[in-house]
């Protein structure tokens, strides 16, 4: 049952950051969300940084949706874990960068928080 879930919420996080990943090139306005303060979102030099941050988004969402295809409950836990670094990393920049706090801890440290949580369920599974 706590494998389920978990993969349920891993897939949903995969998805997510897919998404993310792929609004870099569809939407790049989007980038203003991230919550860094003054994103020049029409600059193409900040653009093609951004295209650089939307192909590691995707390949990070990819990393999630083969490990949950081809491992083990505790590999993917310890996957999440460790990824859970990013948002956390993500929300710091933000606080950083003198941005809003509500995308720092609303965004990036809530989304770390889910990470942590589906890899503790896995790895207790």
């Amino acid at each position: 049952m706590l494998v389920t879930i978990a993969n349920v919420l891993a897939v949903l996080i995969a998805v997510g950051i897919i998404v993310v990943g792929a609004c870099a090139f569809w939407a790049p306005r989007a980038a203003a969300g991230f919550g860094i303060p003054a994103t020049p979102t029409d600059d193409h030099t900040f653009q093609a940084w951004l295209t650089v941050k939307g192909v590691r988004d995707i390949a990070s969402g990819l990393f999630v949706v083969v490990l949950l295809l081809t491992a083990t409950p505790h590999v993917l836990g310890w996957f999440m874990l460790a990824a859970a670094l990013i948002p956390l990393g993500d929300g710091s920049i933000v606080l950083r960068s003198k941005g809003p706090r509500a995308a720092a801890f609303g965004v990036h440290w809530a989304t770390a928080a889910v990470m942590v949580v589906i890899a503790v369920l896995l790895l207790v599974s």
